[in-house]
């Protein structure tokens, strides 16, 4: 077995799981799937999920379970055990040894939507694979279990008539003997039910629906199985070499025969199986970027590793049809809250995108030179934005769009935050008092695909995805608010979802400042004469950015004028993250310490920011403890180590790893324009070697031992010139 550095990030037990919470986690970015060896009879099961799995309620749904049972079983008290996630070859490898080993291998094929399971027995074996269903009768949400499809409830935990929510059966298929295959079909769509009561229903016949006859499920086959019932196959003969090949599959079609025959032609070309090919991708993978720390203080393994592992988890969902879930990702399992049990398709908050808590999985991806994950994020707003250039037109009639801090896939508010008692209010008129003004998310997604832009130089990306954005933004910013005494005017508004009632929010007014700018930096030979003129004049036309105090003592207030205290974000310190004016690196140095120092809310984990902020204002001691806490604050209740949460979000909150991810990612390296910072940020203590991507196609290497900065190598050479490095404390 050849050997990598990511190697010492291993995650190995060497007992049997009692349970789906100690499940390990693999994917190939579309399909990924929780694994573990039960304790009470050493078979393998494991979950199988999908970026695209959506139910008729918009629910992500879990496409089943799926469990390998070997006769004799290998596994019984005191035979040696291993189960060993290798990062370096995305598989889950379990070893039952007492002389000859037994080894099973599981692996979702990096280029299949397969999963893929391998046995080795130094006797012959009985071999049987069975689906696990629990979808198999019609069923209403009631109570708590509401909240996993955002569906508004009264206090006895009721839901609006019009707005019950059903669970589905999924079906089992007769393809023929040594196939068990099986498939959920939506035969309801919320989306028209959307779209309706937003007042865009004149979009229905002009927009295809998303959710209507939408198809996910599978095929489990292997050489040698013959069926054992419509959910079972098993072996007829033993043997010592066992395949079992799981194929997924999901479109939207007019009949499920048409499924079937697509599902038929994804096993075809899937048949062939290189482990190898596999493999070659995830030491790529890992090539592509690291930081690894020396051995020798706990703390700083431990944070090294805690990176690697959330950097894995999101390369297992993101590379997908749909963005990463930042409530549970694909790995949610069945679980217990207040007591009382879900099934592996529950997840808090439902199956809305919440933009201030996914854009924090997204960042770290820049740094980490991963530009292919982002793709599925910006693809998902692209998508949608045929909509929101049409709501602005029916609602506020005229043009631009943005997005809603809390929306579906598709683009419209969730019908619980847009409100479903609707007597007396015009449309358009949001409920929801946390979102109803909540836009500067519109800024920051531009902010992101800029800086993508500058990392990778790809002017295809910036013509075809991040001007026709940017521009819709930009337009409706600028034709939504009114010009007071020649500056423009945000108001009505909030300052993110703390201040419910604000004009001028520090978010919007730094957000404009960040992208317009940005747009102007942009070759002239991507832009027009026009668009240059309108973005000039709005920048002249911004207040400036809120402050209180004179002199040192400035700092940043969340907006021009605040009210209505009601969450604990501090929005002022938006123009430190995500956008940059008061950095190290950009400058104003001062105003942003004095800023983090006044803050209301001092808080780390989840999808608090104080680690980032921290980071990028050189608080090398606060970013320190804030990312340590971060990666060893883990879920008691999940065995790997890497599963954070619940937090205000669900299992495994991927808002929490991403934040530590940022924070320690700035800590090492800051970059602003062709300026590249090192070190800002770094403990002394920890001694490092790291590969990060910086902007202008650049790639940064080199070692830090005791506080000093080795082996430094810039590739391009030339932008070596651009480096300064930080003193660290």
């Amino acid at each position: 077995m050849n050997t990598h550095p990511v190697d010492v990030c291993d995650v190995a037990w060497n007992e049997p799981s009692a349970d789906s919470a100690g499940s390990m986690p693999l994917g190939n970015g579309e399909v990924a799937v929780n694994a573990w060896i039960e304790a009470a009879t050493g078979d393998l099961l494991f979950y199988i999920a999908r970026t695209d799995a959506w139910d008729d309620y918009a629910r992500l749904l879990k496409l089943g379970r799926v469990r390998v049972s070997l006769s004799p079983s290998p596994w019984h008290k005191g035979v040696r055990f291993e189960q060993r996630l290798r990062l370096a070859d995305g598989a889950m490898v379990v070893t039952f040894s007492e002389n000859a080993p037994t080894l099973i291998r599981l692996w979702v094929d990096a280029h299949a939507p397969v999963v893929r399971v391998d046995v080795t027995s130094p006797q012959p074996v009985h071999l049987s694979v069975k689906l696990e269903m629990w979808r198999t009768e019609q069923r209403e949400l009631r109570g708590r279990e509401l909240v996993s499809a955002w569906v508004w409830q009264d206090a006895q935990g009721n839901t609006h008539p019009q707005h019950r929510v059903f669970v589905h059966p999924d079906h089992v298929i007769d393809r023929g003997a040594g196939r068990v295959v099986w498939h959920h079909r939506n035969v309801e769509s919320t989306w028209r039910k959307h779209l309706q009561h937003q007042g865009l229903g004149e979009l229905i016949d002009q927009q295809t629906d998303p959710l209507t006859h939408r198809t996910f499920g599978g095929m489990i086959l292997g050489a040698g199985l013959v069926k054992d019932g419509p959910t079972s196959l098993h072996s007829s003969e033993p043997r010592s070499a066992w395949s079992v090949d799981v194929v997924t599959h999901t479109a939207i079609t007019e009949n499920a025969d048409q499924w079937l025959a697509q599902l038929d032609d994804a096993a075809t070309l899937s048949r062939a199986r290189n482990f190898d090919r596999h493999a070659a991708w995830w030491r790529d993978f890992f090539d592509r970027s690291y930081i690894t720390f020396t051995p020798g203080i706990w703390e700083a393994e431990h944070v090294g590793r805690a990176y690697t592992l959330q950097r894995y988890i999101t390369a297992c969902a993101g590379r997908g049809t749909f963005p990463v879930k930042f409530n549970g990702s694909l790995f949610t399992v069945d679980s217990r809250e207040t007591n009382e049990h879900y099934d592996a398709d529950y997840r808090r908050w439902g199956g809305p995108y919440w933009f201030q808590n996914t854009r924090l999985i997204y960042w770290p991806l820049l740094a980490s030179g991963d530009f292919d994950l982002i793709r599925p994020l910006l693809r998902m707003f692209q998508n949608a934005l045929p909509l929101a250039l049409a709501r602005n037109r029916i609602w506020h009639r005229h043009g631009g769009a943005f997005f809603p801090e809390t929306q579906h896939f598709w683009g419209t508010f969730s019908n619980r935050d847009y409100g479903l008692e609707r007597d007396g209010k015009p449309v358009g008129e949001v409920v929801n008092p946390y979102i109803r003004w909540h836009q500067s998310s519109i800024l920051e997604l531009a902010a992101l695909m800029l800086d993508l832009h500058a990392f990778t130089q790809d002017q295809a990306f910036a013509r075809d995805t991040l001007l026709p954005l940017t521009q819709a933004f930009v337009d409706h910013y600028d034709q939504h608010y009114p010009k007071k005494i020649g500056k423009i005017s945000i108001e009505p508004a909030t300052s993110l979802e703390t201040w419910h009632d604000a004009t001028n929010p520090t978010p919007d007014l730094a957000g404009l400042k960040v992208v317009l700018q940005g747009l102007l930096d942009l070759p002239a030979t991507l832009t027009s004469d026009t668009q240059r003129t309108q973005w000039s004049r709005m920048l002249s036309e911004l207040p400036e950015i809120p402050m209180t105090g004179e002199g040192e003592q400035r700092r940043l207030l969340p907006a021009v004028r605040f009210d209505k205290l009601a969450n604990m974000e501090n929005p002022e310190l938006y123009a430190v993250f995500p956008f940059r004016l008061f950095t190290l690196a950009h400058g104003d140095t001062q105003v942003g310490r004095n800023t983090f120092h006044h803050r209301m809310w001092a808080k780390t984990g989840g999808w608090q920011q104080d680690a980032i902020q921290a980071a990028m204002l050189g608080l090398t001691d606060v970013a320190r403890t804030a990312v340590t806490s971060s990666f060893m604050t883990f879920h008691p209740g999940s065995r790997f180590p890497a599963f954070w949460g619940p937090n205000y979000d669900w299992l495994p909150d991927q808002c929490h790893g991403g934040v530590a991810m940022i924070a320690l990612q700035n800590m090492l390296m800051q970059t602003e324009g062709r300026k590249i910072l090192l070190l800002p940020a770094w403990p002394p203590c920890w001694n490092v070697t790291f590969k990060l991507h910086a902007p202008l196609q650049t790639v940064v290497e080199g070692e830090v031992k005791d506080g000093q900065l080795v082996n430094l190598k810039v590739t391009p050479p030339d932008r070596a010139a651009d480096v300064v490095v930080m003193s660290t404390p």
